[in-house]
């Protein structure tokens, strides 16, 4: 690296300008320069990429997201996806079936595919950058899925090792998606300092990338869910509105390895937003417009949205209107392989209770207690166990 600085300031470029560009003062820069210090950083070689539009592979990088598809994407697109299946494919086909019967039947499923199909063309000399975005994607993914099985650990462990992958492709805006993943899953955890850091992370990837409105809508909302936690209503608000303005930017011309982001999300995380705020009235129309919006093939989604309406009648005061809703819930498919909706159903009945002294709640959790035990035998090979040997 300090042969590229004496070359760019051999060719006209000032010692302040390349300073700024790698966010280092003018004294380190001669250091490097001069031979007297190595630069050790990763971050140094890819942020002097990106400034003076420096092709990654001159500096052992992957192809920057600014550089133009090769002269042979053919050639490389039959590189990347050999015969055993095009991973974009095999994204979608997991996806459609995570929507309608959940993650917990899938997860080994994606792992295997990634052990078998994926992790070898890794280390094959053919293989392009594109097979680390696959990677990437199809880890993350493996994530959601840990995390959907109630498997929070095993989630964090998948989304730590997505990342580096995603930057290794050279995909800033997969790398910004994974850490909105990280957020979420942070924030379920109880730590909404986490989570507002993975959300900044992303936001500053994805200023780096190309602008994609619905990658930023979900950061935004990241934030914004992490910021209402924290009890930060201003900046929260504010998080919010950026997110709403960032939809209203959306297009078709979406990014093939990110999970779609539309109006019925933005939605539903508005009402968990608004609902954190304490801002009930807003967040019921939010919670409306989410259960309005979701297709009835998206099972989870839909069950999840019906569940937050419920919880903001019930906040608001409306019992009646929250039975009547819940009983919605009940029609959910037992079969659902879901653990992540198991707990916040268990979470929903706990509210429930302490208003059982109204006859109508007390009748409804009778009801709900017996298609809860039905879900209970069904799922009770993905629940996880407790310390005691019961189901957690």
């Amino acid at each position: 690296m300090g042969a590229v600085f004496r070359m760019l300031n051999g060719r006209g470029v000032s010692t302040r300008r390349i300073a700024a560009a790698v966010d280092i003062t003018q004294g380190r820069l001669y250091e490097y320069m001069n031979g007297k210090s190595r630069v050790e950083r990763l971050t140094v070689f890819e942020q002097i990429a990106d400034a003076f539009h420096i092709p990654g592979h001159l500096l052992g990088l992957a192809r920057r997201s600014w550089e133009p598809p090769p002269a042979n994407a053919e050639h490389q697109r039959a590189a990347d996806h050999p015969p055993d299946g095009d991973d974009l494919e095999a994204v979608e086909h997991f996806r459609s079936a995570d929507r309608l019967a959940g993650g917990g039947r899938l997860y080994g499923a994606v792992v295997r595919h990634l052990s078998d199909r994926v992790a070898p063309r890794l280390v094959d000399l053919r293989s392009g950058p594109q097979v680390f975005a696959a990677a990437a994607a199809l880890t993350e993914m493996a994530g959601w899925m840990a995390h959907d099985s109630g498997h929070d650990d095993r989630a964090a462990a998948h989304f730590a090792r997505a990342l580096p992958l995603a930057r290794a492709s050279g995909d800033l805006s997969l790398a910004a998606h994974i850490a909105a993943s990280s957020s979420h899953l942070a924030l379920e955890t109880g730590d909404a300092t986490g989570a507002a850091g993975w959300a900044r992370t992303g936001l500053a990837l994805a200023e780096q990338g190309p602008r994609i409105p619905e990658l930023g809508a979900r950061l935004h909302t990241r934030q914004a869910r992490a910021l209402a936690a924290a009890e930060q209503h201003t900046p929260a608000a504010r998080a919010l509105e950026a997110a709403r303005r960032d939809l209203d930017g959306a297009s078709d011309a979406g990014h093939p390895w990110l999970s779609p982001f539309d109006g019925a999300a933005l939605a539903s995380e508005s009402a968990l937003i608004l609902r954190d705020l304490e801002q009930y009235d807003q967040a019921l129309t939010q919670a409306e417009q989410a259960v309005a919006l979701r297709e009835a093939g998206r099972v989870r989604s839909l069950a999840l949205s019906r569940i937050t309406l419920v919880d903001i009648h019930v906040r608001r005061g409306d019992l009646d209107a929250a039975v009547i809703t819940g009983h919605g819930l009940l029609s959910t498919s037992p079969t659902l392989g879901s653990v992540r909706v198991m707990q916040q159903l268990d979470e929903l009945r706990r509210l429930l209770v302490s208003h059982k002294a109204y006859q109508p709640v007390r009748e409804y959790l009778v009801r709900f207690d017996d298609a809860r035990r039905a879900r209970m035998l069904l799922l009770a090979d993905l629940i996880p166990l407790s310390p005691g040997g019961t189901p957690s």
